[in-house]
């Protein structure tokens, strides 16, 4: 009688094997690491007007989008398309096990772009933050990941075709950004900025910039948490709900 691996096991080999197509995929984060640096960067002057948590949350939650929309979401429609889910879907493990592999990776990205954001702050910035706030700054950045991260389920859910993934990922992280930033400056009006205020990009923002100064968290911050939390179970439950283990599969 062939002795089955038990769940640990398995989930181990998923981790690694998730783990280097990662590291063999690295430019491709580097890329996504790109744009919040250079903002961090160029907005130096920004810093004494609207502070170091603010620039900081800013970039941090540019990356969490470009991980959300244009790392996890175009990996899991390509392994889609290569038949890859289809087959560890007939393998002897549970269905949880493969998805939470994936997740688990994006989630130490997550880590991991927070911590170059908060490196590059630090010396190039001089934006110094208690422990604390680093802390919570964690916390606060994989609550926020875990909201883009469920928006990029969504879409891998509602279409089933590789590039058009792409494309659609690129167009709503597109929007995110534009809207998000200039409705935030006031640009686009103050029903347009009011809206981006409680929109993912808004909370995400919002819990990230209060969470750097601890002492500044508010009722406001409470409620901005709350709604991220409420965003990223939504779209996570309508993702896996929407999402299928291959291009044919029916609805």
């Amino acid at each position: 009688m062939q002795n089955i691996p038990s769940t640990s096991t398995i989930f181990s080999s998923l981790l690694r094997a998730d783990l280097t197509t990662q590291w063999r995929n690295r430019k491709s984060f580097m890329l996504i690491l790109i744009v919040p640096v250079i903002i961090l960067f160029s907005w130096k002057g920004v810093i004494d007007k609207l502070g170091g948590a603010f620039v900081l949350g800013t970039c941090i939650t540019l990356g969490l989008i470009a991980i959300g929309l244009m790392g996890y979401s175009n990996s899991i429609a390509r392994d889609r398309d290569k038949g890859i889910f289809q087959r560890l879907r007939v393998a002897p493990l549970p269905a949880w096990s493969v998805m939470s592999s994936r997740l688990l990776v994006q989630m130490l990205m997550i880590l991991l772009l927070t911590s170059t954001v908060f490196i590059a702050g630090f010396y190039f910035d001089k934006i110094s933050l208690s422990a604390g706030g680093y802390l919570l700054g964690y916390v606060a950045a994989l609550v926020g990941g875990a909201v883009y991260l469920g928006i990029g389920q969504m879409i891998v859910g509602l279409i089933k075709n590789a590039e058009t993934v792409h494309s659609t990922s690129r167009l709503v992280y597109f929007v995110f950004i534009m809207v998000g930033m200039f409705g935030e400056l006031g640009i686009l009006g103050t029903q347009i900025g009011h809206l981006v205020q409680w929109s993912p990009y808004g909370t995400v923002k919002h819990i990230l910039a209060s969470s750097f100064q601890a002492a500044s968290w508010d009722l406001s911050a409470t409620k901005a948490l709350l709604i991220t939390i409420g965003y990223a179970i939504i779209f996570s439950v309508l993702g896996i709900r929407w999402f299928k283990w291959s291009p044919s599969e029916r609805g």
